[in-house]
């Protein structure tokens, strides 16, 4: 593989704090050196790209992910959700455990890292189920799975609503520092909900969920993880009562972390529309009040990391009653765009942006990667945040279609994505 040398791009690497123009050398599948003069250090036969001014950063770390496969690969397979993540500058993608089987055992687990590995595009984090089945019933063997590679530990888009065994689990992880990642919602509230509970379900004739069902979740939780000493992270924060929960948890030194998906920072309930199936998603979306609680949440440095939460539905899925129609988005190919609304309306820097999608989860997964270190892997994403582009459902890359931002133009193009110094994806006017 010839070296490649990255010219006239603008180099931001959140855990050094670089944030300026420059050149950026590849060796083989390495960063070799950031900022080389002219002629030091150039080998003769390398690649040049000229970025024009765009902005090279690390590839994307992606750490809330459902594939379809094993058992709904009709949905998404892994070599589809790949194809997806690399057009959207994610070379690292954390997967959920909740699929047919459920990811329980160590030999499956050892099964999505390698067909991660086939793609050579992407890299596969699998977690491992918290229980067995992701059914809340019994402990799944969580050492053995850790021992496998699984980076963390969670039963995906369901809650463990047994306090009792939720408190066993953590006792058991913490001594061995395992992750354990929340759901927060309670199961009871939110049972057969398809809304918020508010005036807009009301009207609609919706069932709903109370947005206290996140906040008690969380508050159980955190009380848990001080008894405990557990390592824990709660997945997609949507309202502004459970982040000020874990606000105050954080002031108080406790071993936590959340992230949020771009939809509860960027959407509303009002995005519902007339029963609009695409914008049906769990936990459901919030009040204006509760989205403007998690943008600030970001700003703060409450909210660790930003997570597309990508959930591929079939078209049978959606094309019901609202109240029928399964919950969940794509988001693939959308994560970086959205995020960028944030810095365009002037709540997020922009370094502090690109932090949020690749060094800050590379740091809560324990994962040497989302940096533009010298003689790290050469995983980057090349992208123009001023260009735009428009969401189609039908044309995204991908098998998955269902996405809420359908018809939105959104800026931040990607012109290019590496893994391991090759390149998985490049846009023609590159």
């Amino acid at each position: 593989m010839k070296p490649i040398l990255f010219t006239n791009v603008h180099l931001i690497d959140p855990q050094s704090g670089l944030d300026q123009p420059g050149k950026l050398l590849v060796k083989n599948d390495k960063i070799a050196g950031i900022d080389l003069p002219e002629t030091e250090g150039q080998p003769s036969d390398c690649d040049v790209i000229d970025g024009k001014g765009s902005i090279l950063c690390p590839g994307l770390v992606d750490m809330r992910v459902t594939v379809g496969e094993p058992g709904f690969e009709y949905r998404e397979t892994i070599a589809t959700a790949a194809e997806a993540a690399s057009a959207g500058g994610i070379t690292t993608m954390a997967i959920l455990p909740n699929s047919n089987p459920a990811i329980d055992n160590p030999a499956l687990v050892t099964l999505l890292k390698a067909k991660g590995e086939i793609t050579k595009s992407v890299s596969i984090l699998p977690y491992g189920a918290l229980t067995v089945g992701c059914e809340g019933k019994e402990l799944a063997e969580i050492g053995l799975l850790q021992e496998a590679g699984a980076i963390g530990f969670t039963d995906g888009d369901k809650a463990l609503a047994d306090t009792r065994l939720m408190m066993q689990t953590m006792a058991y992880a913490s001594g061995f520092d395992g992750l354990i990642i929340q759901h927060p919602e309670d199961p009871s509230l939110a049972k057969n909900s398809s809304a918020t509970q508010g005036e807009l379900a009301t009207r609609l004739g919706l069932p709903s969920v109370p947005t206290a069902a996140e906040a008690i979740m969380i508050a159980r939780d955190l009380r848990l993880a001080e008894q405990t000493n557990c390592r824990l992270h709660f997945g997609h924060i949507s309202t502004a009562e459970g982040l000020n929960l874990i606000r105050q948890a954080k002031s108080k030194g406790l071993n936590i972390s959340c992230d949020t998906a771009p939809v509860y920072f960027d959407l509303n309930e009002e995005a519902i529309g007339d029963f609009r199936t695409y914008a049906k998603l769990s936990p459901p979306l919030r009040s204006e009040a509760d989205r403007l609680a998690i943008c600030q949440g970001l700003a703060d440095g409450t909210i660790d990391a930003i997570a597309s939460d990508h959930l591929p539905r079939d078209v049978d899925d959606k094309r019901l009653p609202f109240a029928e129609a399964a919950p969940g988005g794509t988001g693939l190919v959308t994560l970086l765009s959205v995020t960028l609304i944030q810095v365009k309306n002037g709540n997020l820097p922009l370094a502090k942006a690109i932090s949020l999608l690749s060094n800050n989860p590379a740091k809560i997964l324990r994962q040497p990667i989302g940096t533009l270190a010298r003689g790290n892997v050469a995983d980057l994403c090349l992208f123009d945040p001023d260009q735009t582009w428009q969401v189609e459902a039908g044309k995204l890359p991908g098998r998955a279609q269902n996405t809420p931002f359908d018809n939105r133009v959104l800026p931040g193009v990607v012109l290019g994505t590496w893994k391991m110094g090759r390149c998985i994806y490049k846009r023609e006017t590159l």
